[in-house]
C-alpha cells in the first residue's frame, strides 16, 4: 500500500506531504532523508502557509511567538508580495503551495472577522486574504507548474477558493452544513480533492455529515490531518483519522483509497499510490484485513519503501 499523506502526518506511511511547516527546516530535513543522511519516509513539502497580513495562523495560534509566527507563515498584504514569495517557494522546489484563506471558525458575516477558539474566549480579529490576493497566489503557483490547496472552513471561503483556482481543499467545510449543493456540483466541474482532517475538526458537528456528502457525490478525498495543534502524536493522528472517517459513513476501501492513490493523485506523484508494474514500491504489510476493519492498520507486519525494508515488526 503506497501512500502520500496530505498534512502535517504520518511516520507510519511512506510519503507525508508537510503543509505550513518553517520553509528552511522542512526543506533541509527533505534534502537530508533523501541523502539517505537521515532516516525517514519520502517527504513532500510546501514550506510556510501562505496568509494574509494579521491572518490566520499568524495572528492566533502563533500571536504570542513571533519567533515561530515568523518562520511557520508567510504573511502578506500586497499581489507583489504574494507572488514573490510563491516564486521563492518554487525556486526553493517546494512540491505545493498552500494558502490559507480564512480562519478556523466561522465568520458571523458582520464588518469584522473574529476567531473564536476555547484557548482564546475573547476572540482575535483577523485579516482574511483577499481575493485579489488569492488568486494571484493561486495563478503564480500554476505558473511554477505547482498545486495549490486552500485553507477554507466555511462555504463561502470554499466557493471562493474554487473559483479562483484552487486545486484542493484542506479541512473543506467543518464550521457549517453544507447546504449549498451548487458547491458540490463545483467541486466536481474543477476536480477539487477535499481533505477533511477530521482528526482537528471532529469537534464542529457539521463535519463528519459535510464529508459524506462530498463523497457521496463523487469528490475526491485525500485523507490527512492537522498535527500541529499541541495534541496528539505524528503518525497516531493518521491512523485515527482514518477511523473517523469511517466513523462518518465512508467504507474503509474508500479511506484506503484516500490515503493512497487519491492522496498521491492530490500530491501529482503518480509513482506512488498504487500497486502495479512501474511504481515504486512503497507497501505497509499488515497482518489483518483493513478493509474489514480500518483499525487493522494498526497490526502493522511491515513497511516497504522503495523496495527495502524500512521497518519490521516481526
Amino acid at each position: 500500500m503506497s501512500s502520500a499523506a496530505t498534512r502535517r502526518s504520518p511516520v507510519c506511511t511512506t510519503s507525508p506531504k508537510s503543509v505550513g511547516d518553517p520553509t528552511g527546516g522542512i526543506l533541509d530535513m527533505r534534502a537530508a532523508i533523501a541523502a539517505g543522511t537521515l532516516r525517514g519516509p519520502r517527504l513532500l513539502a510546501t514550506g510556510c502557509g501562505i496568509t494574509g497580513r494579521d491572518g490566520h495562523p499568524a495572528a492566533t495560534v502563533f500571536s504570542g511567538n513571533p519567533w515561530a509566527r515568523e518562520r511557520f507563515t508567510g504573511e502578506v498584504d500586497s499581489v507583489r508580495q504574494i507572488r514573490d514569495l510563491v516564486h521563492h517557494l518554487a525556486d526553493r522546489k517546494v512540491d505545493a503551495i498552500k494558502l490559507l484563506s480564512e480562519g478556523a471558525c466561522a465568520h458571523s458575516g458582520g464588518p469584522k472577522y473574529r476567531w473564536r477558539n476555547p484557548a482564546f474566549p475573547d476572540g482575535v480579529e483577523l485579516r482574511r486574504l483577499s481575493l485579489d490576493l488569492l488568486r494571484a497566489g493561486i495563478e503564480t503557483g500554476h505558473e511554477r507548474g505547482l498545486r495549490v490547496t486552500v485553507h477554507t472552513t466555511q462555504q463561502a471561503a470554499a466557493r471562493e477558493a474554487i473559483e479562483a483556482g484552487a486545486d484542493g481543499l484542506e479541512h473543506g467545510v467543518t464550521v457549517e452544513p453544507l447546504t449549498d449543493h451548487s458547491l458540490i456540483d463545483l467541486m466536481l466541474e474543477h476536480d477539487i480533492t477535499y481533505t477533511p482532517t477530521l482528526w482537528i475538526d471532529d469537534a464542529h458537528p457539521d463535519a463528519r455529515t459535510n464529508l459524506k456528502k462530498v463523497a457521496d457525490a463523487g469528490v475526491r478525498i485525500a485523507l490527512g490531518s492537522d498535527t500541529f495543534s499541541g495534541r496528539g502524536l505524528f503518525g497516531a493522528n493518521t491512523l485515527e483519522e482514518a477511523e473517523l472517517m469511517v466513523a462518518a459513513g465512508l467504507t474503509p476501501t474508500q479511506v484506503l483509497a484516500a490515503g493512497t492513490s487519491g492522496a498521491s493523485r492530490q500530491c501529482v506523484r503518480p509513482d506512488l499510490g498504487t500497486v502495479a508494474p512501474g511504481k515504486r514500491a512503497d507497501l505497509l504489510v499488515l497482518n489483518a484485513d483493513p478493509t474489514a476493519d480500518i483499525g487493522n492498520l494498526r497490526d502493522l507486519s511491515m513497511v516497504i519503501l522503495n523496495g527495502g525494508l524500512a521497518v519490521d515488526t516481526t
